[in-house]
């Protein structure tokens, strides 16, 4: 074989003199037609001289990538499309045997009649279909059909997000995977080798990757032109033990002549760079062909065909990243506005009645319900057909409602169609006793996570399938596979199924005495209760008794999973790491609009109740434009109206923002539920915003609390402007937080806010930051407003342009707030002289948790006089003295001399401080005794490689605490851990002094922090160098830091090898989204494709 392929090579080599002689400067046009990116182009040029050596370049590149396929015809074809057939006229006289076309290879043939089989084979089964069974006139085709995609940012590896809820990133929309070939908007260097779609059930999935075969066998699209082998393989077919060929030979091609299982294997093998493959559904991969091993985790993974591209299609955290990371991960959205616009004119185009059609397409802009479900083109062509019924039919304000209307419509045109009598009240006997068997398999089916149904596996022949697919609810399909063919009910829609599903629930438990809710639908938690929520939503809609059923059950999960939530662990936390609170807050906030949902759909007294029950308080946060929380506003209203004629009155808070943030709770404030159970949250940032909000609380609401941000175009300057803020305090006694930050505040215009302070002696937290304007005249103006605000617990005073004046002024003061929990004055250029001022009145504060002395100009003399009643401050969970440079070594030691009485620190910040080797052994003595620090921060400081190297190894190796150090008749540090095992961030990078050595130490120890989030072991310029032995072993140590999501290797320099082994572990590790490095100092030629990777210019 090698043989044969040198000989190959040799024989369209000799032609290459001749064509890079005579095309030279065209070599650009040749590249275009020979299929080459224009990044190909970039590289080439890049790496050569001149144009002849271009155009040589480019001829090998060809022939590397094509193989037997880089004939002298394809060859020749390419010059004369480039207008090039000068040189195709000199090739033809110099090489006369030339002008006599050759035989192709029988290679040849085969892999032209299997391209040609597998295209016709496409366009015979994907062009279009007939949707509806009762109307042959209405053909849907594929090419046609538009589906909205989005870019999933690069560092949302994991998303775990319901549509809509954007974690972090900029979300790009794109119209089609060509987009991904464009660096522009990926920002990759090179093409992707694997694309993963994502989407919920039925959402649209198959029938995009449907199309997009359809259209790359045509070369209508840049994939289809890249590649010339179009494979597309249902993995739900897919069975233990099953190659790739044979799989692309059951499912892709039909029965041809001389195309086998060892036929296409070749093809594969020598086309690997011109094959594509569209995997569908790896959600429904049998578990046995999952295994690694198996042909399918084998080609994911590289081991097979590793040249060829991957286009592969899941629901959400289905595993596909166990075996592959993705170059490139999209969302599928479904159906943009104006393709709805678009296929509903059709639809009524086509029953001759288009008036319809514009009526409807007016109607879907207010109905929210309807709205979100007609994004996936069956369920829209349904709710057509509804329309077409009765146009009253979709504005239920239920989502079982809508599918109620939905099966009586079917229900009516079959009986129409088949001249039954359509009961006035009910559904026909035999089609009411086979929707209920279906929904008991569709039941069963969810469960285990499928959408389909099997014939085979149905044990009961008195299932009328049959009725069920001409009713129009289920579709009979035939599986792709050929050599194991099946037939299958398919739902019209995930949410028929769970429909379905719902009514024979609410069915059962309604007809039986018992019957155990949690055991019928699996309900073990509230994990599986959000999995389930569309079918708790229809089970409850269907029957009183069953969402009676359901809320209770779902009430003990939550005294089960809640009963430790308070309200106040929903305000917003300052704490650099996510605490196992803040998760249980995000399951709660989902978990209540799911009980809500619940109520929409049952609004009676029984369910309130339980939904009462259930929450022990409502959290609901409305952010961005309100149009897409619709569903949810009426559902809270339901629940708040629904309130008012009973004894419940659970506590509500809510988070909104902006003018329509403001009509929204103008609606809530015409229910007169009780001001004292309803705590809002407001940020407006539009001035006429802030004119609403005068209008909104022109009169006094008692016992309302509110937290107001004012940001943005909202400004307070002028006394004019704040006087309009006290009209709003005055209203409003039980205001609760105020932040106005970056509002421009002056000392004349604070003067009139200090003055309002009267009207709200509730206040609890208070925000001035970025006001640079007030200085120390701003802050003679507040401490005469603190007296007002006794019960204040944070004070944030960030960048006010205090000196050692306004603290002088303003500490004496501060004693009227004993109950201070936190105080941030950071890039307040206060020196020792206002620390001084400051510390008598610390010691009041016995509860403070957050002391932040940021960039205050304090020094070792400071830290000194500071470190006695930081000893009282037992509580502190975070102190912040960074940016301080005059701390130094002493500083440092000063502090660490009462560390170990700080039992509770969790944030320690010390970076900039100016500490180095001969300090950090101070801090390294303190740090067993911290046994809860999470965050630790030593960098951008003088420490070297000894000083980083014994931190690290305190912070992972056991070590025994020298007790000679407790203080005396102290006996609470005799049990402390042996080593610190709550760590989540460390941070030592940009220290001056070390060195590569240093860091490849570090890079040996590391791994015993599994509970690292963050790591920043960056260099300093001029780079640390990390040899390939030191930089594998990080390689090695990164899977088991299983719960790191950014890494820090600035100014550090690598070879090839130990820069691609890092680049490849962080790439491949599930939780890691964000590795930064220089982009200089990447080495020449290495691949930076990887999504993680952040490369930086300074």
């Amino acid at each position: 074989m090698a043989e044969m392929q040198q000989g190959f090579d040799t024989g369209v080599r000799k032609y290459f003199y001749f064509i890079k002689e005579e095309v030279s400067s065209d070599w650009k046009d040749l590249a275009f037609h020979l299929d080459f990116r224009r990044s190909d182009i970039d590289n080439i040029t890049g790496r050569n001289r001149d144009d002849k050596s271009r155009c040589m370049d480019l001829l090998e590149e060809w022939l590397k990538r094509n193989g037997e396929r880089a004939t002298i015809e394809v060859l020749m074809e390419a010059l004369s499309e480039a207008e090039l057939q000068s040189t195709v006229d000199g090739l033809k006289n110099k090489y006369p045997d030339l002008k006599t076309p050759q035989v192709l290879s029988s290679q040849q043939d085969i892999e032209d009649v299997f391209r040609k089989a597998v295209k016709k084979y496409y366009e015979l089964k994907l062009t279009s279909f007939k949707p509806l069974i009762w109307n042959d006139n209405f053909t849907l085709n594929l090419g046609d059909i538009f589906t909205q995609l989005e870019l999933v940012p690069k560092d949302e590896k994991q998303p775990k997000r319901s549509e809509g809820d954007y974690r972090s990133g900029e979300i790009k929309q794109i119209n089609s995977l060509d987009d991904l070939f464009n660096p522009d908007i990926t920002g990759l260097t090179t093409a992707p080798r694997c694309i993963l779609i994502e989407g919920e059930a039925g959402g649209g999935k198959t029938t995009f990757l449907s199309k997009e075969a359809l259209d790359a066998v045509s070369k209508k699209t840049e994939l289809g032109k890249r590649h010339d082998m179009v494979l597309l393989i249902r993995l739900r077919d897919v069975r233990e033990g099953e190659t790739i060929a044979e799989m692309v030979l059951d499912q892709c091609v039909p029965i041809t002549k001389g195309v086998d299982i060892e036929s296409i294997g070749g093809i594969l093998d020598r086309n690997q760079s011109r094959v594509l493959f569209l995997l569908d559904g790896y959600d429904e991969l049998r578990p046995e062909a999952r295994a690694a091993g198996q042909a399918i985790p084998e080609l994911l993974s590289g081991k097979l065909y590793p040249y060829s591209t991957i286009v592969i299609t899941s629901r959400p955290s289905a595993g596909v990243q166990q075996y592959t990371i993705p170059n490139c991960q999209v969302r599928i959205m479904g159906f943009t506005r104006r393709h709805v616009e678009k296929y509903v004119r059709q639809y009524f185009s086509t029953i001759q009645v288009p008036e319809l059609g514009e009526r409807l397409t007016t109607a879907l802009n207010w109905n929210q319900i309807v709205a979100d479900l007609v994004r996936t083109p069956i369920f829209l062509l349904l709710i057509c057909v509804l329309w077409e019924e009765d146009q009253e039919m979709i504005s239920t304000g239920t989502m079982t409602g809508l599918y109620n209307n939905l099966l009586t419509c079917l229900l009516r045109k079959f009986c129409k169609r088949e001249g039954v009598d359509m009961p006035l009240d009910g559904l026909p006997t035999k089609a009411a006793e086979s929707l209920l068997q279906l929904g008991k398999l569709a039941l069963e089916a969810l469960l285990r996570n499928e959408t389909l149904i099997a014939l085979a596996q149905l044990e009961s022949d008195t299932f009328n399938w049959e009725l069920l697919v001409k009713l129009g609810v289920v579709t009979l399909e035939v599986s792709a596979s050929k050599w194991h063919p099946r037939k299958q009910l398919n739902f019209s829609h995930k949410t028929m199924q769970e429909f379905l599903a719902g009514r024979y629930v609410a069915h059962v438990v309604g007809n039986q005495s018992g019957g155990d809710i949690a055991e019928l639908l699996q309900l073990t938690s509230v994990h599986k209760a959000h999995e389930l929520s569309n079918l708790l939503k229809f089970t409850c809609g269907c029957g009183s008794r069953a969402a009676q059923a359901v809320m209770e059950e779902l009430g003990k999960i939550s005294r089960k999973e809640f009963s430790h939530l308070q309200p106040s662990d929903f305000d917003q936390s300052h704490m650099p790491v996510r605490s196992e609170i803040e998760k249980s807050t995000e399951n709660y906030e989902r978990f209540v609009l799911l009980c809500l949902d619940i109520l929409n759909e049952r609004k009676e007294p029984d369910v309130l109740q339980a939904v009462s029950k259930a929450l022990p308080f409502i959290i609901m946060v409305f952010w961005g434009q309100f149009r897409g929380h619709d569903k949810l506003s009426a559902a809270l209203k339901c629940y708040l109206e629904t309130t008012q004629s009973s004894n419940i009155q659970n506590k509500v808070i809510l988070t909104l923002n902006g003018k329509e943030g403001l009509q929204y709770l103008q609606q809530i404030f015409s229910i007169h539920i009780r001001s004292s159970h309803l705590q809002v949250k407001l940020s407006l940032s539009k001035k006429d915003d802030f004119e609403y909000l005068q209008q909104l609380f022109a009169s006094p609401i008692l016992g309302l609390q509110v937290d107001l941000k004012l940001l943005g175009d909202v400004k307070l300057g002028t006394p004019n402007q704040t006087t309009r803020l006290v009209s709003v305090l005055m209203n409003v006694p039980g205001m609760r937080a105020l932040d106005l930050s970056h509002t421009e505040l002056t000392p004349s215009s604070l003067q009139v806010l200090v003055q309002g302070f009267c009207h709200i002696p509730l206040l609890e937290e208070l925000e001035l930051s970025s006001n640079h304007a007030l200085g120390d005249e701003g802050m003679e103006v507040l401490q005469f407003g603190l007296p007002s605000v006794p019960h204040l617990t944070v004070l944030r005073l960030r960048a006010v342009g205090m000196t050692a004046v306004g603290m002088k002024s303003m500490a004496p003061y501060m004693r009227h707030l004993a109950g201070l929990k936190e105080l941030d004055i950071t890039d307040n250029n206060i020196g020792d002289s206002g620390l001084e001022s400051l510390i008598p009145v610390l010691s009041i504060f016995t509860t403070m948790q957050v002391l932040v002395l940021e960039e205050t100009g304090i020094s070792a003399t400071g830290m000194r006089k500071l470190v006695p009643v930081l000893c009282q401050l037992s509580r502190l969970i975070k102190l912040d003295i960074s940016g301080n440079q005059d701390i130094g070594d002493i500083g440092l030691e000063y502090l660490a001399d009462i560390l170990p009485r700080l039992i509770r620190m969790k944030v320690l910040y010390l970076h900039v401080t100016c500490i180095s080797d001969r300090g950090i052994p101070s801090l390294i003595k303190a740090l067993p005794h911290l046994v809860q620090l999470q965050v630790l921060d030593v960098s951008r400081n003088e420490i070297g490689d000894s000083g980083i190297v014994s931190l690290v190894e305190t912070l992972c190796q056991p070590s025994n605490l020298d007790m000679e150090h407790n203080p005396p008749g102290d006996k609470s540090l005799t049990t402390a851990p042996q080593y610190n095992t709550t760590l989540q961030q460390l941070r030592f990078g940009l220290n001056r002094e070390v060195t590569g050595a240093g860091l490849a130490r570090v890079a040996q120890l590391i791994s015993a922090l599994p509970t690292l989030t963050w790591l920043d072991m960056s260099g300093y310029p001029p780079p640390a160098h990390l040899s390939d032995t030191a930089a594998m072993a990080l390689a090695e140590a990164l899977p088991r830091l299983p719960a790191l999501e950014e890494l820090d290797l600035l100014y550090i320099s690598m070879e090839h090898a130990g820069f691609q082994a890092v680049v490849q572990a962080a790439e491949e590790h599930p939780a890691l989204r964000t590795l930064r490095f220089i982009e200089k100092r990447v080495p020449e030629g290495a691949d930076t494709s990887a999504s993680c990777l952040r490369l930086s210019s300074w």
